[in-house]
């Protein structure tokens, strides 16, 4: 007999299906104990042992969530992902997972329960981008456990998710890009923002470039690498964000003017340090040489230069979405736009940008106005 039901009292059945045995000879069982009606118990009783007969059958892992996720992460995530991308699923977990739903274990994890999490999280102020990280990052983990046979189904899947909201976005108009460039002028790291502009590189990204990476003669530098700064203190260099991230792009002559200048300056500094310098042959480095983070980059710099200008406050990262807006805006080709800012695809160019294609709309109404009728 592979199954039994016991009574253990009103409504109370136990459930008791032979499994087989383990690699020891020992024999392996399912226990579960249910409350409802004979004939209810009988009905569970039949659906397991049709699972099990399929082998379709998933034994219930007994595991707190904490311990898979811990798994999880070490033994899938860490080396599927690049080292930003696993601090925030890690930062993800920690902050808004672990408390409420660690303890349980995997396999009593229930829909609804994942469902309070995400209400809860909205209730609390969250935007709707943050809970749908976090489901992403859950969701991903259980998709795991089903594909191991610890869970049957993924209760992340039935969840219903809160509407994304696109955020408004941010950046210079062409006068404040100048008055921005103007205010910035006798700042160390100006042509840091100048190139940032120039080119919609991500800050990651000019960050972690080296002067081998600039070429004077030919007017380009090549994004090869990103400054990722590590969880705990430390940094790495580590791929672009993507393989279209890997690209050339031409540079100004006026970019190439603030560079050299910028370059005599830095050697200054290694020769009045000696050997208290490091040299990582970064083009935007710290005073002794180290990668410049881009938090001081932002607060010591970039913030002080934007307010005292009277700017609008936007981040650093939003020159890159300068760069764009202003291209675009001017008419640029959208693939060009596209494959200088290193977008997987032009669809994402256009649909981050989409707040520019009105005017791009009516620029080419009039195109085809002029081409029918000459006027």
């Amino acid at each position: 007999m592979t199954g039994q039901i016991v009574k253990r009292g009103e409504n109370t059945w136990y459930i008791r299906i032979f499994l087989g045995r383990d690699a020891n000879g020992k024999r392996k069982y399912y226990n579960k104990t249910i409350h409802c009606t004979k004939k209810d118990a009988q009905k569970f009783l039949t659906a397991k042992t049709r699972e099990k007969d399929l082998g379709v059958f998933v034994e219930p892992a007994a595991m707190p969530l904490n311990e898979f996720l811990d798994r999880w992460l070490s033994d899938v995530a860490k080396n599927k992902l690049r080292a930003r991308t696993f601090d925030n699923y890690e930062s993800l977990l920690n902050s808004h997972i672990r408390a409420k739903l660690g303890a349980k274990r995997l396999s009593d994890i229930q829909s609804y329960e994942v469902q309070k999490l995400y209400n809860d999280m909205k209730k609390a102020g969250y935007s709707p981008k943050t809970i749908r990280h976090a489901h992403n990052v859950l969701s991903s983990a259980l998709k795991q456990a089903v594909k191991w046979k610890m869970l049957m189904q993924n209760p992340c899947d039935i969840c219903e998710l809160p509407r994304s909201e696109k955020a408004e976005m941010m950046y210079f108009t062409p006068e404040e890009t100048t008055k921005f460039l103007d205010a910035a002028k006798d700042d160390k790291y100006f042509p840091a923002f100048l190139l940032a502009i120039e080119t919609g590189m991500r800050p990651e990204e000019y960050l972690g470039l080296q002067w081998k990476d600039v070429d004077f003669d030919n007017k380009t530098l090549s994004v090869r690498r990103a400054l990722v700064v590590k969880k705990g203190g430390g940094f790495i260099f580590t791929e672009p964000k993507t393989k279209k991230s890997r690209r050339s792009i031409p540079i100004s002559n006026s970019l190439i003017d603030a560079l050299k200048a910028h370059r005599r300056n830095q050697l200054e500094e290694r020769m009045k340090l000696g050997a208290s310098y490091q040299i990582f042959d970064l083009v935007f480095a710290s005073e002794i040489g180290t990668p410049l983070l881009h938090g001081n980059l932002l607060r010591r710099h970039f913030k002080p230069i934007r307010d005292k200008a009277g700017l609008p406050k936007i981040r650093l990262y939003d020159l890159r979405h300068t760069t764009a807006t202003l291209l675009l805006s001017a008419g640029e080709n959208p693939k060009v736009v596209s494959e200088r800012l290193g977008h997987a695809s032009i669809v994402l160019t256009l649909d981050t940008y989409s707040h520019v294609l009105p005017t791009m709309q009516k620029t080419a109404t009039d195109k085809i106005e002029k081409l029918m009728f000459g006027t």
